[in-house]
């Protein structure tokens, strides 16, 4: 999808500095993350234009994932303005990653 942004170490402070932002923090080998991934790309559809949606691979770019703390996956993050405003650990559905998402964006949004 194209409005899914690929995180890694090196983009990661520059796309997470402004506005909403989205992380599945994942890997390959994780079952559950698995069942998160489409989730994620329907909510980089759904919000595209309003929140930044996307993954970071925790094999291959270890240091966010440990700058973060990220010691089990899934783990997805909400972030504003660089902040780290909600964490939520383990497959959740789509509705309660809109829920979280929805107190931060505008009524309307």
């Amino acid at each position: 999808m194209a409005n899914l942004i690929e995180f890694t170490d090196d983009n990661f402070a520059d796309l997470t500095k402004e506005g909403l932002v989205l992380v599945d923090f994942w890997a390959p080998w994780c079952g559950p993350c698995r069942v998160v991934g489409p989730i994620i790309e329907e909510l980089a559809g759904d919000y595209d234009g309003k929140v930044k949606v996307g993954k970071l691979n925790v094999d291959d770019h270890m240091a966010v994932a440990q700058q973060f703390r990220v010691m089990s996956i899934p783990t997805v993050i909400l972030f504003k303005d660089s902040e780290a405003v909600e964490i939520m650990i383990g497959s959740q559905s789509k509705s309660a990653y809109e829920q979280r998402l929805a107190k931060y964006l505008p009524v309307g949004a």
